[in-house]
């Protein structure tokens, strides 16, 4: 907070943040961009850690990790184009959305262990407490709330 006394500006403790952390990355789609994706997002943790005071423990960093992985590597199979990577954080939560060129909704199949591959949607709804896929002007935006804070 700052106070203002006679003209000057007197800090008088911590300024919290009132917006959300947002940064986002384009990808093309080569080889490596679901890594750099995994990286971009891992900074982006330790951002909302130092900018945000949040406290992060390594299952949630693990859970962002893995949804960022999961949502990038679908717009990287499923779309015929570039992909942004969106990140929204507070000391609560982050939000993972990736949009893609690809207009067609993403498909949840119901749980089958017998089933190879086509688990990725699977493993994001059961770490995220929301996940929502809307299409958008030139395609579509998939995301995924992740609780940083476990009550």
């Amino acid at each position: 907070m700052i106070e203002h006394l006679d003209g000057a500006v007197i800090p008088t403790g911590f300024d919290v943040p009132v917006e959300p952390l947002r940064r986002a990355a384009h990808y093309t789609g080569e080889p490596g961009s679901i890594a750099e994706a995994r990286t971009f997002a891992a900074h982006f943790v330790d951002q909302l850690r130092t900018e945000w005071c949040a406290t992060v423990d390594e299952r949630a960093d693990g859970e962002v990790l893995l949804v960022v992985s999961e949502l990038v590597t679908n717009a990287d199979r499923h779309s015929n184009g570039p992909y942004i990577l969106e990140l929204e954080g507070t000391d609560a939560s982050v939000t993972v959305s990736v949009y893609d060129s690809s207009d067609a909704l993403p498909l949840r199949f119901p749980k089958d262990p017998q089933r190879v591959g086509r688990h990725g949607l699977e493993i994001v709804h059961a770490l995220a407490t929301e996940v929502t896929a809307e299409r958008v002007p030139v395609g579509k935006r998939v995301s995924a709330v992740v609780r940083l804070v476990r009550n």
